[in-house]
């Protein structure tokens, strides 16, 4: 029974029974609201920090199979015959016939001698904790040789280009495609493709 006082009517204090619970119960599912969002949201600044540091390494992982390409290259006899061209280097220059594809990774014509393992002894994907996703590879094509671009900028000399003077100003163009690593669907690594043309 409540509490009556002179005039029949409930004391104020009769009335305020079980508020204080109520106000609690809400302040408490307030607050668990707060920290599940502020934990979901640390989670998810943990997944772009571990997602952004594993394309870094692939980039470098990639970068380190250019750089193994470019060495290649640079073994390569002048003039470049196809008596002298490596097995190892695909001919897409003109007149050899060959159709190579602007993405040689998904070529299905592609001999699979063509695409390279960078070498243990050159970079070891395990070394370090198996950081990279896997052993990076490349594919080289020999595009042809052509004349090189004139310089936009003044040269003290009379000759045109970057040859030196007397010299044929001519180059020969290789097209390098690098992957970092598996480029097989359901991996959860970050890999890693890019090109670049090496002159020589």
């Amino acid at each position: 029974m409540f509490a009556q006082g002179r005039h029949g009517l409930s004391s104020p204090r009769a009335g305020q029974r079980g508020v204080a619970l109520v106000v609690a119960l809400i302040l408490l599912v307030v607050l668990t609201l707060v920290g599940l969002a502020a934990v979901r949201g640390t989670i998810m600044q943990q997944k772009m920090t571990s997602n952004f540091s594993d394309r870094q390494i692939a980039f470098q992982v990639g970068e380190a199979a250019l750089r193994q390409a470019q060495i290649t290259v640079q073994g390569v006899p002048t003039p470049v015959t196809t008596a002298t061209l490596p097995a190892t280097i695909r001919n897409c220059s003109p007149g050899s016939g060959t159709v190579c594809l602007a993405n040689p990774l998904t070529d299905t014509t592609l001999p699979p001698a063509d695409i390279v393992s960078v070498p243990v002894g050159s970079f070891n994907a395990n070394s370090g904790g198996g950081l990279a996703a896997g052993q990076p590879k490349y594919v080289i094509e020999y595009m042809g040789n052509f004349n090189a671009p004139t310089p936009t900028v003044q040269q003290l000399s009379g000759c045109s280009g970057y040859a030196p003077c007397g010299l044929s100003n001519t180059a020969d163009y290789y097209r390098i495609t690098v992957s970092s690593g598996p480029t097989t669907a359901g991996t959860d690594r970050a890999t890693v493709t890019f090109q670049t043309m090496f002159r020589r």
